[in-house]
């Protein structure tokens, strides 16, 4: 972790793990002011195929995914 101050901040927010490692990652990267600017691009879980949540799921590796439906996927992703 590049910014661990900024990733508790983040954690303490409700941000996921992996949502606030990238952004504290990108803030030790780059200027502050630019970190965020392109997000919003990938839209809702809730607009997701099930078969898209299970992949996503695959590359985070979240166990017993096989067996979730779209909505236990949606949930699992949020709280990743």
């Amino acid at each position: 972790m590049k910014d661990g101050e900024l990733y508790q901040r983040l954690r303490q927010e409700g941000n996921s793990k992996s949502k606030a490692a990238a952004i504290a990652n990108a803030a030790a990267n780059s200027s502050r002011s630019d970190v965020g600017a392109k997000g919003g691009e990938s839209g809702s879980y809730d607009d997701w195929t099930r078969e898209e949540l299970y992949s996503r799921a695959q590359e985070l590796d979240i166990p017993g995914r096989s067996d979730m439906t779209k909505d236990e996927l949606i949930e699992a992703l949020r709280n990743d």
